[in-house]
């Protein structure tokens, strides 16, 4: 049995399930258990940022932080679980703000980079489609790690970090509704 650990950047998560997969809430430990495949989870990483705030807060907006620090509470009593928070930045407007995370994509490479020197795991799992992640799987590999990619749809990933995965698991609505916290 093999060793794995399990990298969520949650931003493309949630724009996978808002865009693809009909906005389904999902049980993120049954999410992990199917990405692992049977192999012995070491933890799962999951990055993310909190939402951006202005100034003087809206009531929207401190309704926003108030769930995502409730859902990040809930993913840190899960066993094995690590939430890495990154910064939410404004970034100017066009029509609406834009706005950019912060640290998450090189957190994610430290933490995979460590893992890999450390001897940790044989498996790194990645939920992502960001092609700047292609210099720590270069790392990783180079170092005897398997990676396997867990994506969404083409056109939601880059075709570079695709074909440098050594496996690849797609996100189908088959899955997510596998996954769903079930509602009560």
């Amino acid at each position: 049995m093999y060793r794995v650990a399990v990298f969520i950047d949650n931003g493309y998560m949630r724009s996978l399930l808002k865009s693809y997969l009909n906005e389904t809430r999902i049980d993120y430990r049954k999410f992990v258990e199917w990405i692992s495949r049977g192999d012995d989870l070491f933890r799962a990483y999951v990055y993310d940022c909190l939402p951006y705030q202005s100034e003087k807060p809206t009531p929207e907006e401190r309704e926003k932080m108030s769930r995502m620090q409730a859902f990040v509470r809930a993913l840190e009593c899960l066993d094995r679980f690590t939430v890495r928070q990154g910064r939410l930045e404004c970034r100017g407007t066009k029509d609406e703000p834009v706005f950019v995370q912060k640290r998450v994509d090189l957190q994610l490479g430290l933490d995979i980079a460590t893992l890999a020197l450390g001897h940790r795991v044989d498996i790194i799992a990645i939920v992502s489609g960001d092609s700047d992640l292609i210099p720590a799987i270069n790392f990783v590999k180079d170092r005897g790690v398997l990676v396997r990619l867990v994506h969404g749809p083409k056109r939601t990933y880059h075709d570079e970090l695709w074909l440098l995965a050594d496996e690849r698991l797609e996100i189908t609505h088959e899955v997510i509704n596998c996954v769903a916290l079930k509602q009560e």
